[in-house]
């Protein structure tokens, strides 16, 4: 399933780029492999793919070090929530770092990276949608995280952000490709299995998709 899926995926890519004006390499395709047994992962990578990503430090720390070494030319993401005392361990694993939230983890990844020389990109995660469960810093207090960022020196690779569930997310990617213009970041990291066409069309370098890539996620 997962080969003909990459194909729609990487199609429907290329098609919402093509109407927006924009070219398909412009925006990167991660596979979201969270949960996901070595086997499905391998079977992507056959067919081409190489940007991946994961949610947790350590569940990935289990399963990549041993593709990576298999495999030349993957990228690993981290999408999901980092705590600042797994920093360490995600810089040394990590291609790039979509969930910078608060200041204290801009120290301990600024920390992480002059130690190790390693340089994952760094996208900041806005809570779009103010909404209480979920990470991300609040609106209101982008601009001074941004400034902690640059300050410590911090790779910026751009912006990322989850809309809320059950409502329309164009306007929340418009929302933040805006946020990303006023404080000049370029990357914007938004978009998943339901909705990374039209972030594709407002703007998005990196879609999230796993459920549409390798079905349901086992319960």
């Amino acid at each position: 399933m997962a080969l003909s899926s990459l194909g729609e995926v990487r199609a429907r890519i290329g098609k919402a780029a093509a109407l927006a004006g924009r070219k398909s390499d412009d925006v990167t395709l991660i596979a979201v492999s969270k949960t996901q047994p070595v086997e499905a992962i391998e079977t992507l990578i056959a067919a081409g793919q190489r940007d991946f990503g994961e949610n947790r430090v350590q569940e990935a720390a289990a399963k990549w070090p041993a593709l990576l070494a298999r495999h030349a030319g993957l990228r690993l993401h981290l999408i999901g929530t980092l705590q600042s005392n797994k920093a360490v361990d995600a810089v040394a694993l990590f291609d790039a770092i979509h969930s910078v939230d608060r200041e204290s983890l801009v120290a301990a990844l600024a920390s992480a990276i002059a130690k190790s020389g390693r340089r994952p990109d760094c996208f900041v995660q806005v809570n779009i949608g103010d909404e209480p469960q979920k990470g991300g810093c609040a609106l209101a207090d982008l601009p001074a995280l941004l400034e902690a960022a640059r300050a410590a020196g911090l790779p910026l690779g751009g912006l990322m952000c989850i809309p809320p569930e059950g409502v329309e997310a164009a306007p929340y990617f418009a929302l933040l490709a805006k946020l990303a213009r006023r404080h000049g970041v370029a990357g914007l990291s938004m978009g998943m299995s339901a909705d990374y066409e039209s972030a594709v069309m407002i703007g998005a370098s990196h879609v999230r998709v796993g459920t549409a890539l390798f079905g349901p996620r086992a319960r």
